[in-house]
């Protein structure tokens, strides 16, 4: 963990290594199928996968990094920070990696894993995860900034912007956002492309799908009380309009931005504001791709990553990547 030994060791510029221990498996590799359900028993599973998540059994084993790769945890200027290294990755391959979680809550073993999936799509050398601050703590523009220093630390490491691919989910794929607006707004270099996986787009709260995605949404509407409340009365906002750009991208000017992946799911609490992302980056002249996902709920590829339809959005982010990155 983050603890005061480990922080003076940085300090002193040692770094600390969490390499892959005994029981570590091989890294994950893109299954040709997932598991394929209809509509109900699809339901079944996500609403019985949610209660598994919302009252765990036994302790956690806590996260492993693959065989033969890397886990590192340090404070980067002052940021918590992690990196997997993927040595089987190209080298010159970044993924920055922002989690979800509404602003309120932190780095988790799920997101780990996520971007060792991500990182495996993107045949990344090195992946890099913000443990940013969170809300009701630290209110906007805490996550921004953080992002902001890692990202400037990267390019400051000598890593070329075209070669990093920023990803974020949920409340991370609105400060994915963010942070490219604050790059265009101070004329620095974007990055290759977004991934923007179930993305909060707005901190309104009366889109329609808000309402009638609230009992659909397994995973983030009432089905899951303490999150569906973060959203409806968001703590990271505090002091700022709802339609304020900087936390509502969908108003913001968004040309000039990289090329975007949209991810969402037909029964997503936001999927109004995700199509309305899509049309707003159109019609500033992005590169956008959105697909929706039948019947699926929040960031369902983070949770049940087994899914045939999870299965397709990993396929779908491969394909993206090897698209737009420029090699």
């Amino acid at each position: 963990m983050y603890g005061k030994q480990k922080f003076a060791a940085l300090l002193a510029g040692v770094s600390f290594w969490l390499a892959s221990v005994a029981g570590a498996a091989p890294a994950w590799s893109l299954p040709a199928d997932g598991l394929q359900l209809d509509d109900a028993a699809k339901q079944a599973y996500v609403a019985a996968e949610m209660e598994k998540i919302k009252h765990p059994a036994g302790k956690k084993a806590g996260y492993i990094a693959p065989d033969g790769w890397q886990h590192e945890k340090f404070l980067l200027k002052g940021v918590k920070t992690e990196k997997l290294v993927n040595p089987a990755g190209n080298r010159e391959t970044v993924l920055l990696q922002l989690h979800g979680g509404g602003y309120v809550l932190g780095q988790s073993d799920n997101h780990r894993k996520l971007t060792e999936k991500y990182g495996v799509l993107a045949d990344a050398g090195e992946m890099y995860m913000v443990d940013y601050r969170l809300a009701p703590k630290d209110t906007y523009p805490a996550a921004l900034d953080d992002a902001v220093v890692v990202y400037k630390e990267l390019l400051a490491q000598g890593k070329s912007a075209d070669k990093i691919i920023v990803a974020g989910d949920s409340a991370g794929g609105n400060l994915a956002l963010a942070l490219s607006l604050y790059l265009k707004e101070h004329k620095l270099p974007q990055p290759a492309m977004l991934l923007l996986i179930s993305p909060w787009t707005t901190v309104e709260n009366n889109l329609p799908s808000r309402k009638t995605n609230a009992e659909r949404d397994l995973i983030l509407g009432k089905n899951n009380p303490f999150m569906f409340n973060a959203v409806a009365k968001p703590a990271y906002s505090k002091g700022y309009k709802a339609k304020d750009p900087r936390l509502s991208p969908i108003y913001a000017d968004l040309s000039e931005l990289p090329p975007m992946l949209i991810q969402t799911g037909g029964y997503e609490l936001f999927l109004d504001e995700n199509l309305a992302l899509a049309k707003k980056a159109a019609d500033d002249g992005i590169d956008v791709t959105i697909t929706i996902y039948p019947g699926m709920s929040h960031d369902f590829a983070l949770l049940m990553p087994d899914l045939q339809d999870s299965v397709k959005s990993f396929a779908e982010i491969r394909d993206f990547v090897k698209r737009h990155m420029h090699k």
